[in-house]
């Protein structure tokens, strides 16, 4: 891979994964509704997700992925219905109550687990590695070495841009520390989340 590949597909791969989907709404509204550490473990989940699919487009599954998505359409129902449950139990949280308690004691390997969810249950996600990809990258000529670097670009951008998603989200939540200001942010963290499993339930 040249140089001028490179720099265009992650160009093309940050602005992707910067640009507002349900996997964001979703890190977010768990930054906000219980910090970084959480909605960093979802990111996590998103990232493996994406290079499930990159790998698959590199090496030729375009067949079995396509395939995903008709199977992990039970993969969807299960992370949308997962993200609503967690919107509604930040929505209805209080500030230094309890149930800000419940929210945060939700293990990470199920947030990691639902980022995965949401990743595969993704067909904007699918139509970007084996639709969008081959336009960048001839996946035929790859080395070993390219694959590598290719599989390094998509962790290391997804891992920052989501990261960022989720430091400034839980930076936020931080600095509010008025008790009537948090609920308020627990409403709104609440209702994105709700909206993020909203969508993943009605998008085909």
């Amino acid at each position: 891979m040249d140089f001028l590949t490179i720099m265009a597909f992650s160009g093309a791969l940050f602005i992707f994964m910067a640009s507002p989907g349900p996997g964001t709404f979703a890190i977010i509204a768990r930054a906000l509704g219980s910090g970084f550490n959480h909605a960093f473990s979802m990111s996590l989940g998103i990232v493996l997700g994406d290079l499930i699919f990159l790998l698959m487009a590199i090496f030729g599954l375009n067949a079995i992925a396509n395939m995903m998505g008709e199977v992990f359409i039970i993969v969807k129902y299960i992370g949308g219905i997962y993200l609503l449950y967690l919107g509604y139990k930040i929505f209805t949280s209080k500030a230094n109550e309890n149930s800000v308690k419940n929210v945060k004691s939700i293990s990470y390997g199920k947030d990691f687990i639902t980022g995965l969810f949401v990743c595969l249950s993704n067909p904007k996600v699918i139509l970007f590695y084996l639709g969008f990809l081959p336009t960048f990258i001839d996946l035929n000529a790859l080395t070993t070495s390219d694959i590598w670097l290719v599989s390094s670009l998509v962790v290391s951008i997804l891992t920052l841009v989501l990261g960022s998603y989720a430091y400034f989200a839980a930076k936020a939540k931080k600095v509010i520390k008025r008790p009537k200001t948090q609920n308020i942010m627990n409403k709104l963290a609440g209702s994105v989340m709700l909206g993020a499993g909203g969508y993943l339930l009605v998008k085909n």
